[in-house]
């Protein structure tokens, strides 16, 4: 028996939103390590994201 078509578009769908939401919050905790690391700019250590 084959599940019905709507179920597997719901699991691609949430699926999908779930890369999405990881390599967001990934690019996220990246972009801050670099803005933060010791070769940043003083201004760039001091902003609101490094605190």
């Amino acid at each position: 028996m084959k599940p019905p078509q709507s179920l597997i578009s719901l699991v691609l769908v949430i699926l999908c939103g779930g890369i999405l939401v990881l390599f967001t919050d990934v690019e996220l905790l990246l972009m801050r390590w670099i803005d933060c690391s010791l070769i940043a700019k003083e201004s760039q250590k001091n902003n609101q994201v490094c605190r």
